[in-house]
């Protein structure tokens, strides 16, 4: 037992931090009350952006650190579902953007005849871009090569864990505001919807620092990702007909391809938000250790690796 640890949460950050820790030899078991294409990492349109996550003096250090092994991941993405996509990010100025952008090898100002209608001013670059169910089955096929496990299984409080292993790794997303409890975790509501691709080729972001319509278009292998919304506070995970209208007018506004194309499916998740990410060691009654890793809000995919690095080290 003294080598096994077990992970809480079994979305983007937990199945990245079982992982890490797998390989670097613990016996790793994640608890997870969804299945991974049940959890919120699934729903993400996954463009690796640090969006709605602080503190930002070491998001830049974990988005660097997971943008180095997206890149990687990307030379199959058969098999890991990561691909490097060239696409325009709008409203961020290229003095704005963080240091982790240092080793992006294309990243300008797009010309004027790049630009959609209506649009002013652009930065252009090459990101990773996640097919998330696909690469959370990629993670979990990974993890078990490394011998540890996924288990479905739902978990009341941490003790549970610690009476089954000296080191419990708390990766619960939204569930920490029950489960720790931390009454700073909320939701940032975003809704999607997925149609059939007329032909897209390349992501398109608009989005302030602040706002709460957002409009984006990713193309993944099963449909074209059209957002998208960031409500706070609110917890409702049902698709609403009136937003999802919005949504793709807002989309065909900019690609007018995209009028009439087929609705393949609405979806809804539920950003983990927090004032700022935690990851920390503390002892459990008992003597067993507790490392939180969660409060990613829209940025788990973009630092997942880099934060579950830190997460393992305090793992011990």
């Amino acid at each position: 037992m003294s080598d096994t640890v077990i992970v809480v949460g079994g979305g983007i950050v937990g199945l990245t931090s079982a992982v890490v820790l797998a390989e670097r030899g613990r016996r790793v078991r994640v608890w997870s009350r969804d299945p991974a294409v049940g959890t919120t990492s699934a729903v993400a349109g996954a463009l690796f952006w640090p969006y709605r996550i602080e503190p930002a003096e070491l998001v830049g250090p974990w988005s660097l650190r997971s943008l180095r092994e997206y890149v990687a991941l990307a030379r199959d993405p058969a098999a890991t579902g990561v691909r490097v996509v060239a696409g325009l990010m709008t409203d961020t100025p290229r003095a704005d953007v963080g240091s982790w952008a240092s080793e992006l090898t294309e990243l300008r100002e797009a010309r004027a005849d790049e630009l959609p209608g209506g649009c002013g001013q652009a930065l252009r670059a090459r990101l990773p871009l996640i097919d998330m169910p696909a690469h959370l089955r990629y993670l979990e096929g990974r993890l078990r090569a490394a011998g540890g496990s996924v288990e479905r299984r739902t978990v009341g409080g941490f003790a549970e864990a610690a009476a089954e292993a000296p080191v419990v790794l708390n990766c619960s997303g939204i569930g920490a505001r029950e489960l720790v409890p931390d009454p700073s975790v909320y939701p940032v509501r975003g809704q999607l919807v997925v149609v059939e691709n007329p032909g897209i080729d390349e992501w398109f972001v608009s989005a302030g620092k602040d706002s709460a319509g957002t409009t984006y278009l990713f193309p993944q292998p099963y449909g074209l990702v059209l957002g998208g919304t960031a409500d706070e506070h609110v917890w409702d995970r049902l698709p609403d007909p009136g937003t999802a209208v919005a949504i793709v007018e807002r989309c065909a506004a900019l690609r007018p391809e995209l009028r009439g194309a087929r609705v393949l499916a609405h979806r809804v998740g539920l950003r983990p938000a927090r004032p700022r990410v935690r990851i920390e060691a503390v002892q459990l009654p008992g003597g067993a250790r507790l490392v939180h890793n969660y409060g990613h809000g829209g940025a788990g995919v973009t630092v997942a690796w880099g934060c579950a690095e830190e997460a393992a080290r305090l793992a011990g």
